[in-house]
């Protein structure tokens, strides 16, 4: 995007940037084998649908006694296939004729027969004839018994699907349907719902290294009380896993928060504002990018009390004091060719607000939202924001916190030196 001519150029978002967008127009198979867990795909395919991907579903027979084709069909509005020679769908050599159109197949649950099976280029149904055909990405999500996951030849054959460029998702740990609690659980559908995304995901930031901050701090009064913020780090974390998704070396530097740090992602958990500064000082030296979503305490008690303060009758007076300014600190000791990306909460005049500290602390972009707009700011699922440099305003409308997320860093990597 050409740069504006004036600083109150204001642009309008026109969709110009990526998105969280991947799964419009792409085919997806789905595998479906004889597993408990093959009734959890049905969320699966359903979340895929509402994003937009066509699927297709081909199932084992053995998969066939835990849940209705039929209820795929429902989902997917495609045919699910069963039958290597069903004569009952328009003619064609139907698995190479998929294999052509597929951008990912994803096996889940994949059980260890049919992982045996990939793994020796055994195609002896309709399932396994597809996924031969296939040169597209492939991910497996084993599920099974926990002694049979441990099997010294399962995970040989798991093995050997690595070694051809196959993507195996490491089961999850908790209770299975034998009664035993172990590994073998296929991940949740949200789960396998990022691996599909990720795998569509352009690789734009390979070689890149980022970091992120998110969350609040908490700044110590007594060990039982603190001073904090209402942020809850969705923001921070939708960005380090976006980068992450792109092919980035993400690490996130994190307060406390309720959310599951994104897989592939350094994640350092701190406390207060005086570690998050430490941390991403240690840190700031080798990144091309840095993005502070962090919400940052201004000052902290100066005297922590080593006992809980018992209450008295009266008032109470806190001494507070500044602490370290980890954006102005970044800023001020910017290398060459590093991105520096800032946010500014704010309440009123926030683009006047948000572009004095743009140019206060030298960053090279800073994100604005206002919290009294709707569908913005702390908790939420969504983000309406402004994105402003030096050169340019352009205002984003309302849209997940996940897509906020890859218009951001589609906008870095067109503006990075």
């Amino acid at each position: 995007m050409a740069a504006c001519a004036s600083f109150n150029n204001i642009m309008t978002y026109n969709g110009m940037f990526g998105g969280n967008r991947m799964l419009k127009g792409k085919h997806i198979i789905l595998g479906v084998t004889g597993s408990i867990a093959a009734y959890k795909i049905a969320s699966l395919a359903s979340m895929l649908k509402k994003g937009g991907a066509d699927i297709t579903v081909i199932m084992t027979q053995n998969a066939t006694n835990f849940i209705n084709p039929i209820t795929f069909e429902t989902l997917t509005g495609n045919k699910c296939l069963v039958d290597t020679f069903d004569r009952n769908f328009q003619y064609s050599v139907e698995h190479v004729s998929l294999a052509k159109q597929t951008d990912v197949f994803m096996m889940a649950p994949a059980s260890a027969n049919v992982i045996a099976k990939a793994a020796h280029g055994i195609a002896d149904d309709m399932l396994t004839t597809t996924l031969l055909a296939c040169e597209c990405t492939k991910i497996f999500a084993p599920a099974m018994n926990t002694r049979m996951y441990r099997n010294p030849v399962v995970q040989d054959n798991i093995e050997i699907l690595r070694r051809y460029g196959i993507e195996v998702i490491t089961p999850a740990t908790g209770y299975l349907a034998c009664g035993d609690t172990g590994e073998g659980k296929m991940p949740e559908p949200e789960f396998l719902y990022e691996a599909i995304v990720n795998a569509l995901q352009p690789k734009d930031m390979k070689g890149k290294k980022v970091l992120v901050t998110a969350g609040a701090t908490r700044e110590k009064i007594d060990p039982v009380r603190y001073i904090s913020n209402h942020s809850t780090g969705k923001m921070g974390y939708a960005i380090a896993g976006a980068a992450m998704r792109r092919g980035a070396d993400v690490t996130l530097v994190t307060g406390k928060t309720a959310l599951q740090p994104p897989a592939g992602v350094h994640t350092i958990e701190i406390l207060s504002a005086a570690q998050m500064f430490e941390a991403v000082k240690e840190r700031a030296g080798e990144q091309d990018i840095i993005i502070k979503a962090a919400a940052v305490a201004d000052y902290t008690p100066k005297f922590p009390a080593e006992e809980k303060v018992k209450k008295k009758d009266g008032e109470l007076t806190i001494e507070l004091e500044r602490t370290e300014d980890i954006l102005g600190f970044l800023g001020a000791n910017k290398k060459t060719g590093q991105f520096l990306c800032g946010f500014s909460m704010e309440t009123e005049n926030m683009i006047e607000n948000s572009r004095k500290k743009l140019e206060k602390k030298n960053l090279d972009l800073i994100v604005a939202n206002n919290l009294r707009q709707t569908g913005a700011g702390f908790g939420t699922d969504t983000n309406i924001v402004t994105l402003l440099s030096k050169e340019e305003t352009l205002q984003l409308p309302i849209m997940s916190k996940k897509e906020v997320a890859d218009e951001l860093l589609t906008y870095i990597m067109n503006h990075l030196s």
